[in-house]
């Protein structure tokens, strides 16, 4: 895969963000500049994994791509969007009705299914070998990490049932899931992928290689996970508060409890 070839649809992705926040802007309902920040470091990240030399050589390489791609530049473009800005998009019909993958019974199979089917060692050692499954590959890493983050961080309202709590044991199996992939390449004491079995052409050998492949994949996943778990036991505590608040008031506990879990609990206070 070359350069122009990575770099071109993230391009073309930073071009259209940045028109339509101009036309919000020009509306008066500007995205938040927070937003813009973390659009633009999802772009920066994706660029940087793309561009990482050494990849297909080095496994470890293959995976620090993989979680900057699916897991960190994955959360940040999340982060960077709005209702608002996703709303051309969901005015077209067949694109409409794609947001049932952003459902958390749905985003979490399909993650699950593509971090493990691309693991298997056929299919993966063809994407090394291949530049379009390669492609292949990071599309469906990127773009399934985007889902999953799609539905914790809620820029479209999801199910009712899906709540603060419930995105605990969400994180939870999230990260299981990444453990136990991470264990196998860190205690394997077989090469599980062939195609990196070349010796000691970089001073590091195969099986140090997956060792280090694994030891990538469980610190990140342990990062992201504290601070995922963090930000969720601070949201849980503050939405608690200002929901009991509300409710002391008199106010429709539905319309508070969805008040409350989309940021706008503040609005209700002092209505009656």
């Amino acid at each position: 895969m070359t350069s122009l070839t990575a770099v071109l649809p993230l391009a073309v992705t930073a071009v259209m963000y940045w028109r339509r926040s101009r036309t919000l802007s020009q509306r008066g309902t500007p995205v938040p500049g927070w937003r813009q920040a973390s659009f633009a470091l999802a772009l920066v990240l994706a660029t940087v994994a793309q561009l990482l030399p050494f990849e297909d050589e080095l496994f470890f390489v293959h995976m620090l791509q993989h979680v900057v791609l699916g897991d960190l530049a994955a959360l940040a473009f999340v982060l960077g969007l709005n209702g608002q800005l996703l709303r051309p998009i969901l005015a077209v019909g067949p694109l409409a009705r794609l947001r049932v993958l952003a459902h958390p019974l749905v985003a979490l199979p399909l993650w699950a299914g593509s971090l493990y089917l691309w693991h298997v060692p056929r299919l993966y050692e063809a994407a090394v070998e291949n530049g379009a499954v390669h492609a292949l590959e990071h599309l469906f890493f990127f773009g399934t990490g985007v889902l999953m983050w799609a539905a914790v961080v809620e820029v479209l309202p999801g199910p009712e049932w899906f709540g603060t709590a419930a995105k605990f044991g969400y994180i939870a199996v999230v990260r299981l899931l990444g453990t136990v992939l991470g264990n196998v390449f860190i205690w394997s004491g077989d090469v599980i992928y062939g195609v990196y079995d070349h010796g000691e052409r970089h001073g590091i050998g195969p099986l140090q290689d997956q060792g280090l492949a694994g030891t990538i994949m469980m610190v990140e996943g342990s990062v992201v996970t504290i601070a995922a778990l963090a930000w969720l036991f601070l949201k849980l505590a503050r939405e608690g508060e200002l929901r009991q608040r509300l409710l002391e008031e008199g106010l429709d506990p539905r319309a508070v409890r969805r008040a409350v879990r989309y940021g706008r609990g503040e609005e209700l206070e002092g209505v009656r």
